[in-house]
């Protein structure tokens, strides 16, 4: 993709239709009014005024990612293109946000069926995210691989991941042992500038080395060399992707709350939330953005599932995020969001054009419930079957809103997940929380350090050795 005009970039503006989660569409009972939110102004105005504040301090750096990384990311493209010419493999170690956004961003950008393609179609080598310390996945993954056309990229900002650093370890090892010193040329490192493990090993190691900046959790980290590199290897525009982040950086740096989608969308979420709607769920209408709805799962949850707000009060904050896939889950999960209970918000992608169309072919005759499709095309069937899910949600008083797509491509996905990432920011806020911290996570991380028998941790090993023992009568 070339550099966009104004207009192209005014055409690829994603909107936020939310009519269906007010009153006049909902019913009274369950949607909003215009009172309401002008009620909730001030609410909505105050935390507006402090993440625009905050732009850059602590936690958050994110936001200043489309515009502060122009020479890492020319050594991105750089690093990226070599790597396309030697290599057939491209493999990310990381979890949390490490694994969730280049696996969305591939998903979204990429052919559909991209590792199946021969290497002249997929012009780039196929991507492996691994994200999971399971030893069958491990197994089929060193057994798939020609190491020899094989480059990995271990991404952890402690470096002291247990997942992650066990991948290194294993992998590291086996590569040593094949290549001996040049191992290193078949490995490289995403981690903190200034500390942790993972530094210091990739200096001793003389590893290739992309920094996350320090004001960039896991979650907030796609739009950093995390996500742009496996990005850049794969082929995708990473300066289109960071311009439209910046673009809809400008649009939710309004401060008029019906030209924010973000501010919007986050004023309305919690205001749900004050009425008990404690489940979000995320559903696109495009196989290219199912993954997108994973990465939304732990921005949404690790932000906002919090215990206590930043006046040390209990709060137990947060909904939990649900994932579906439109159509799939209109056969799975529909059911019981229309006629189960009201304590739901859904929020629907819909793409108004796609990269491909196919025609539904005429035939079956004979049977008008089926011959009734022939002749239009699965685009229009994928809308229309969205249209209609709304409409049934809606007949039925359930609260749901739209972010609409003109397209997927790199300006698109830019937008999209800055978009969602300024709507986290502003709720945390709303809520009163810490947006960027995860004491949640900590306590299993913390626990599995003590049963490996981890220096530091003999306390915890302690109290997990005092803990109450299962009893067999339990079992059955």
């Amino acid at each position: 993709m070339a550099k966009l005009t104004s207009q192209q970039k005014k055409d690829l503006r994603l909107k936020m239709d939310y009519n269906n989660m007010m009153s006049e569409f909902v019913g009274e009972k369950e949607g909003f009014t215009a009172k309401d939110i002008k009620d909730n102004l001030p609410l909505a105005n105050s935390a507006y005024k402090i993440v625009q504040e905050n732009r850059g301090k602590g936690m958050m750096g994110w936001m200043d990612l489309p515009y502060n990384q122009k020479e890492v990311v020319e050594d991105i493209i750089a690093t990226a293109k070599d790597i396309r010419k030697k290599c057939d493999n491209f493999v990310v170690f990381g979890i949390g946000g490490s694994a969730l956004g280049p696996t969305a961003v591939f998903q979204a950008l990429c052919h559909l069926r991209h590792n199946e393609l021969p290497r002249k179609l997929r012009k780039a080598p196929k991507l492996y995210v691994e994200d999971n310390v399971d030893p069958e996945r491990m197994a089929s993954l060193l057994g798939t691989l020609d190491l020899n056309k094989t480059i990995f990229n271990v991404v952890t900002k402690s470096g002291a991941t247990s997942e992650t650093m066990s991948q290194y370890l294993i992998v590291m090892d086996i590569l040593k042992k094949k290549f001996g010193e040049k191992a290193k040329d078949h490995m490289i490192a995403t981690t903190s500038k200034n500390r942790g493990n993972l530094i210091k090993i990739a200096k001793e190691e003389g590893l290739k080395t992309f920094y996350i900046p320090d004001g960039v959790g896991g979650r907030f980290s796609e739009l950093c060399p995390v996500g742009l590199l496996p990005a850049a290897v794969l082929g995708i525009d990473i300066k289109v992707m960071l311009s439209g982040a910046a673009y809809m950086d400008k649009i939710c740096s309004d401060k008029k709350i019906t030209k924010n989608p973000a501010l919007m969308s986050a004023l309305l979420e919690y205001m749900s939330m004050k009425r008990g709607k404690n489940i979000s769920v995320m559903m696109p209408y495009a196989d290219s953005l199912k993954y997108v709805a994973d990465w939304y799962c732990q921005l949404w949850g690790e932000s906002l599932g919090k215990a206590v707000n930043k006046n040390g009060e209990t709060v137990y904050a947060g909904q939990t995020p649900v994932k579906a896939l439109g159509v799939t889950d209109q056969h799975s999960q529909i059911q019981l969001y229309r006629e189960g209970g009201f304590d739901k918000v859904i929020t629907f992608i819909a793409v108004e054009k796609f990269r491909a169309d196919v025609t539904i072919s005429e035939g079956c005759e004979q049977f008008p419930d089926v011959n009734f499709l022939c002749n239009h095309t699965l685009g229009e069937l994928i809308n229309t079957e969205r249209k209609a899910t709304e409409y049934a949600l809606t007949t039925a008083n359930r609260l749901n809103y739209t972010i609409i797509m003109p397209e997927v491509n790199a300006f698109t996905i830019g937008e999209l997940l800055y978009m969602f990432e300024m709507e986290t920011a502003y709720v945390g806020e709303l809520l009163n929380i810490d947006t960027y911290n995860q004491p949640g996570v900590e306590g299993g991380k913390n626990a599995t350090y003590a049963l490996f028998g981890r220096r530091g941790y003999e306390n915890v090993k302690e109290e997990i050795d005092n803990a109450p023992r299962k009893k067999s009568e339990y079992f059955c």
